[in-house]
């Protein structure tokens, strides 16, 4: 019995979440594969959930060692994502720490901190470690973790409890000027011709709760980071502020010129600047909460005869939700009754309210006119518009920048290389015969000028930003590595069809003796089919109230067509490239057809049997301003072309009408990726503008894919960039922004860099003051915060 239960206690179940399974016997090999391993007694993958149920024993195996050997057989096991909110950070070296304590953890993937936001993003593998190892891994190393909160009511919590603790912070800030004000008013006074001092036993009754209390933070902090063997701007202020009032003490005893005020005033310069920093902090998180307060509080549902409220989380998929005019939409949802106009601005960035009827699609966040509106849910909570785009944006803001890995790396040594250079600073004064007291309090003033501070806070308080301002416009960045190579984009491709035009056909000449029976043939076959074109030619079927047959055995044809079963005959719909390879000529109508393309329509020709029907001349309009859209990219430098699998004609007289420079047409889906590769060999950074299923390899190719905000679900997974509008004038608005945000990191280097190296070396030399070096250090950080604020200033073009 008791052997049973240490065999019990042994054994652990987890729950594998499974990527790259196309059917079920990819399922039945994962399983055959993990019960091989050693120690696994359990195993059971289920296909439609996507996840492997293991039970193991814990002492032979661990979850790690089965997903690996899950990868090994050519599947994926993706990482659980954890977002813990970080308190107790004061500069860039406390985020590296962090870093270093998560990566340590077992089955931690990635840790990545933002010392802007104050968050940590941690990816672990299923069934290693969970939340509360991991915030009790970063408590040991002397910082606060809790749950990083995303609903609108939590975020209202945080609020509340981010303004108790600037009162606080103020206060102390404020008792700590107050009492430092008496210390520094000697030399305020001195220019005046008033020659005061106050009594010794005075300056120390001052400075000494500025010292314990007000400097209290930087004695945790710098305790917290030696435990840990490392060093952070905390040890700088600590050891600086010390050494300047213990040498005052000293001072006063023996009788000598006392320090007391370069002790207070830097502690206090160092809080005002930390306050500050706060502040501009939150103003870096604004776009993030402002699309959490889109969604409201709660949601009026319809149970039978009546209308109850609920949470917006609590709505199932399928309910019907009533919205009032002038309140916001709670859910994604289908109108079912009513009509009205909504504004989606701060969702889209389109200024203009949007009519929706009976039918129409509507996105949670957007705010109803006048009309009343019931909607039936289609996605809610996490699966919801407004949640996947508050998602995307965070995960930008949590990514770091290429560039941030280095600035990373310097910050690690930074402290380090500040207390060797103030203990060279004291030795060099010592030796070439400087009163001690001078010697140390210029050691003082290098230890706290120095900030490693603007270094952390350069990217990634720029990068909150300029993703924030983009998500305003519509426009939004998977990561940091998407937006840098954004700016770096020479050549832009469109796919045409709903891209560059509207993507809604219209049927404008049909090329047959028999009108009804082609149009009904090819709306039958297409019955199915998602390409705009047959969504045009069904429309046109309706239009003249054709009955159509039921057909069966469709197969999508890529690049050529579809083929079907009408009527027991097989039917065929598609390009020339199909008719040809049937071995048929499209004579008599191969004359009028080329005028049509040549005109920028698409001719579709059908074919049902062996007999050549005719064809289908099928138009598609331009977008609106998708020509001043190329004409703003050409004026960036940006070379544009035309990728299409339509014919060669047609494309070529959009792309005329448009002002397209360069068109490669009749090219096949599966042949666009190889297209892009072949324009990347030319020298160019490729960013490739699509929004179908079709385009998802060329997206995945490109340097960097935008996907347009009406396309495919794949099409967006796929891409670097979503534009949530379909409107081709937000790429050059998304290499603008990147632009934008990318100089800002640069300028935000530049500053912090010069300042730390102008700044230490005029200390060590004697040039600076502790209190002027106090304050310098304190403005540093804010002007970095600063900058990357005025990129709130940002504007698209339209």
């Amino acid at each position: 019995m008791i052997c049973s239960k240490m065999v019990e206690q042994r054994q652990t179940r987890v729950a594998l979440p499974l990527e790259g399974m196309t059917c079920a016997s990819c399922a039945a090999r994962i399983e055959r594969v993990l019960r091989k391993q050693d120690g696994v007694t359990q195993a059971s993958v289920n296909f439609a959930s996507a996840k492997a149920a293991v039970v193991f024993e814990s002492a032979t195996t661990d979850a790690e060692s089965l997903a690996e050997s899950i990868e090994r057989a050519g599947f994926r096991v993706p990482p659980e994502t954890h977002r813990l909110q970080i308190g107790g950070m004061t500069c860039a070296t406390c985020a590296g720490r962090i870093e270093r304590v998560l990566k340590r953890q077992r089955g931690v993937v990635s840790a990545q901190v933002n010392l802007a936001s104050e968050v940590a993003t941690i990816a672990v593998m299923p069934g290693t470690v969970d939340r509360a190892q991991l915030i009790s891994a970063i408590e040991k190393a002397g910082f606060e973790a809790s749950v990083a909160l995303s609903s609108a009511a939590e975020q209202e919590e945080r609020k509340r409890i981010e303004s108790r603790k600037s009162k606080r912070e103020l206060g102390v800030l404020l008792m700590s000027a107050m009492l430092t004000a008496p210390l520094v008013a000697p030399m305020a006074l001195t220019p005046f011709g008033i020659h005061w001092m106050p009594p010794g036993w005075v300056q120390l009754l001052l400075a000494t709760p500025v010292q314990l209390i007000a400097g209290a933070r930087f004695y945790t902090g710098a305790w917290g980071a030696l435990r840990s063997k490392s060093a952070n701007m905390d040890v700088l202020v600590a050891m600086g502020t010390t050494a300047a009032f213990v040498l005052s003490l000293v001072l006063m005893m023996r009788g000598g010129e006392l320090y007391f005020e370069s002790a207070a005033t830097v502690i206090t310069f160092v809080r005002l600047g930390k306050w500050l920093e706060t502040r501009a902090k939150q103003g870096t998180t604004r776009a993030i909460r402002a699309l959490m307060e889109l969604r409201p509080e709660s949601a009026r549902v319809r149970k039978g005869d009546r209308v109850v409220e609920v949470p917006p989380d609590a709505v199932g998929r399928g309910e019907v939700v009533v919205v009032r005019p002038g309140e916001r939409v709670p859910v994604d949802g289908t109108i079912v009754e009513g009509e009205s106009q909504l504004d989606e601005s701060l969702l889209t960035g389109e200024s203009l309210p949007q009519s929706k009827r009976i039918g129409d699609d509507v996105t949670g966040g957007s705010v109803n006119g006048a009309g009343l509106l019931a909607i039936e849910a289609t996605h809610v909570g996490d699966d919801s518009t407004l949640a996947r785009i508050v998602r995307l944006v965070e995960n930008a803001q949590a990514s770091k920048a290429p560039i941030q890995k280095t600035v990373d790396r310097i910050s690690e040594i930074f402290v380090p290389i500040v207390v060797m250079t103030a203990l060279i600073t004291l030795v060099g004064w010592l030796v070439a015969g400087i009163r001690t007291e001078v010697a140390i309090i210029n050691a003082v003033s290098v230890l706290v000028i120095a900030c490693p501070c603007a270094l952390g806070l350069a990217t990634p308080a720029a990068l909150m930003v300029g993703t924030g301002a983009a998500a305003r416009a519509g426009i939004l960045i998977k990561d940091a590595p998407a937006l840098e190579r954004t700016r770096d984009v020479s050549l832009v491709v469109f796919d045409k069809t709903g891209t560059l035009t509207e993507g809604r056909p219209e049927v404008r000449e049909l090329l047959t003796d028999e009108p009804k029976r082609l149009l009904s043939l090819a709306a039958a076959v297409q019955h199915d089919s998602e390409h705009p074109l047959a969504s045009g030619i069904r429309r046109a079927a309706a239009e003249q109230e054709l009955t159509l047959s039921k057909a069966s055995e469709f197969i999508a044809l890529p690049g050529k067509g579809v083929r079907g079963l009408v009527d027991g005959e097989v039917v065929h719909v598609g390009s020339p490239r199909l008719v040809a390879e049937l071995g048929l000529q499209t004579e008599p109508w191969q004359a009028r057809a080329s005028e049509l393309e040549e005109q920028g329509m698409t001719v579709v020709w059908v074919v049902q049997g062996s007999e050549l029907l005719g064809g289908i001349a099928v138009g598609d309009k331009p977008r609106a301003g998708a020509r001043e859209a190329l004409e703003g990219l050409s004026s960036f430098g940006v070379e544009t072309l035309m990728l299409t699998g339509d014919n060669r004609r047609a494309a070529t007289a959009i792309a005329s009408d448009l002002g397209v420079a360069r068109v490669v047409a009749e090219v096949l889906p599966s042949e666009k990726a190889a297209e892009v590769a072949a324009l990347q060999s030319e020298g160019h950074v490729v960013a490739m503008v699509g929004d179908g299923v079709n385009d998802a390899p060329a997206l995945a190719a490109a340097d960097v894919g935008f996907a347009m905000g009406s396309g495919s679900d794949v099409a967006m997974h796929t891409a670097g960039v979503t534009l949530t509008r379909p409107e081709p004038a937000l790429v050059a608005d998304a290499i603008s922004i990147s632009r934008a945000t990318t100089r800002k990191i640069f300028q935000n280097l530049f500053w912090a860099f010069a300042y730390n190296t102008i700044g230490i070396p005029l200390a060590a030399l004697g040039f600076l003051s502790p209190m002027v070096a106090g304050a310098a250090m304190a403005l540093s950080s804010v002007s970095v915060l600063s900058n990357a604020l005025l990129l709130r200033r940002w504007k698209p073009t339209r």
